[in-house]
């Protein structure tokens, strides 16, 4: 719930379903859910952080969220390199975030841009 909670504070999201658990309850979900913007935010951190790495952003993404994550729920982003272009800092990959029962809750894929650092 803090991730929840940190995440209306950047973002000002204050979608119901995140916090009225009567009112989660009762829609598709059964329960209140994540901010898709805090599940797909792990993927930042691994393009950021390690693969393609610092100095990485993305240009395009085109993620299908397809599961609900839940508080409480650790879930794993991972990466695959699809294509790395030889004539520009560009790199296409695959992205998926699973839960930790194994569930798909977000996959899809991305264009990155990795500019040099000095």
């Amino acid at each position: 719930m803090r991730d929840i909670e940190l995440f209306t504070e950047l973002t000002g999201d204050r979608n119901p379903l995140h916090y009225d658990e009567a009112g989660a309850a009762g829609s598709r979900f059964g329960g209140i859910i994540v901010q898709g913007g805090v599940t797909s935010g792990l993927l930042n951190a691994v393009v950021a952080e390690d693969l393609p790495g610092p100095g990485s952003v993305f240009l395009h993404v085109d993620w299908s969220f397809k599961a609900p994550v839940r508080p409480g729920d650790e879930i794993t982003a991972e990466v695959e390199v699809l294509e790395a272009r030889d004539d520009k800092p560009l790199t296409r990959l695959r992205t998926t975030i699973t839960t930790q029962d194994g569930t798909v809750v977000l996959d899809g894929t991305a264009l990155v841009w990795t500019e040099p650092l000095a």
